[in-house]
Order: structure tokens, then sequence, then C-alpha cells
């Protein structure tokens, strides 16, 4: 369901001229409310009245923090607060790294007052947005690069870390005290979780997506 306007809006920016000029950029919408604006991710995690926010403009690097893994941890509490990622940074695996820890989309700072309006309407109403620059950057990125990785439980840390380590679906079974049959069945719900096709796959996908695999 899309919020409802004013979107209650905070600026996390630690340089005072990008604060500012949002604040002024936006003191003369109906559609935005700035509450707030914040220099560190602490001081925002701090803030006592986050739960009532609907939208936070979140800088990607901060002194404290980089906004990815503040994105990540803002979700996991306030998983209906929408974050639009925001930086002069335009690389690509930034991006992706983003949406996939929760994002709802991701601005360059260049962008222009009514980029960053339109894009607060789209997050808003369930999209995923980005400015001008992004979208050209992201255009041929399929639905799946921007799908967040499913995490894993710990029997399946358990077992993938046995997979990688070659032991055989009757050896994990012994090792883990679980029958033939369990073990059978996690393998198989690990393979259709990640959408690969074997084992093979499976670890390697695991590799490159930083999964449980010591």
């Amino acid at each position: 369901m899309a919020i409802i306007k004013p979107y209650k809006t905070v600026i996390v920016d630690d340089h005072p001229i990008v604060t500012e000029g949002l604040q002024l950029l936006f003191s003369k919408s109906d559609d935005v409310e700035i509450i707030k604006s914040f220099k560190t991710g602490e001081a925002l995690l701090a803030y006592e009245n986050l739960d009532k926010i609907d939208i936070i403009l979140l800088d990607i690097f901060l002194p404290d923090t980089n906004g990815i893994d503040l994105c990540l941890k803002i979700k996991k509490t306030y998983p209906k607060i929408i974050i639009l990622g925001m930086s002069s940074q335009s690389e690509r695996s930034i991006i992706l790294q983003m949406i996939k820890n929760g994002a709802q989309g991701y601005l360059l700072k260049s962008a222009s007052l009514e980029e960053f309006k339109n894009c607060m309407n789209k997050a808003a109403s369930g999209e995923l947005a980005f400015s001008q620059q992004v979208e050209k950057i992201i255009e041929n990125t399929s639905v799946y690069d921007l799908k967040a990785v499913p995490r894993l439980t710990q029997r399946e840390k358990e077992i993938l870390k046995l997979l990688a380590e070659g032991k055989s679906t009757q050896e994990i079974s012994d090792m883990l005290f679980l029958s033939y049959l369990t073990v059978q069945t996690h393998r198989r719900n690990l393979l259709n979780k990640y959408e690969v096709r074997n084992v093979v796959e499976l670890l390697k996908f695991a590799k490159e997506n930083g999964l449980y695999v010591p």
C-alpha cells in the first residue's frame, strides 16, 4: 500500500552542502517533508522516532559506516521504511548491492529535484526507482540480479559447509545425526532456493554471493 503525502523524510549525509541543498529544494514541496538530517549512521539509529519515518535518503559513504550495511540493518528492524541510496558514485556493483540489501532505489546526487520527486513517488508506490543516469548504468540488469539473496538457516549452513568439503549425502547424514531423507530434502531445498541445477552450481553461487562456506 502506498504511503501518504507528504512523505516524512530524513536525510543521512555528512556533507552540509548536500543536506542543506536538499532541504532547500524540498522546502516548498507539498510532497515531501524533511523531518531531520543526520551525519552518521549511529545518529540515525539513535533517533527515537525512526519508526515514524516514511523515506530515508541515505548516502553510501558515511564517516562511521557505509550505506550498504546500514541499509540492511535498518530494513531488518524497520522493514516498512523506504530507503533510497544516493551518491556521487555510480558503480553498478554498489547500486545492485544496495537493492539486494533492501533499498527501493538509487539516485546520483547530481539528479534534479524532479528526479528526486519522481523516484520518491515511484518508491512510495512500491516500485524500484532510479535517477536517469543510474537507469542507464543498470539498463541490462536482469530482475534476478536485483533480487535479494535468500539467507541460509543454521542447518543449511552446516550442510552447505559439508557439501563444500566434498561430503556425500550419507556422510552428512552420519555426521549430523540426521536421516538420509532429511539431508536429501535439505539439499533439494538449497538447489530450489538458489535456483541452481546441482551442487557444483550451488557452491559456485555460494562463493560468488558470500554465503557461509568457511
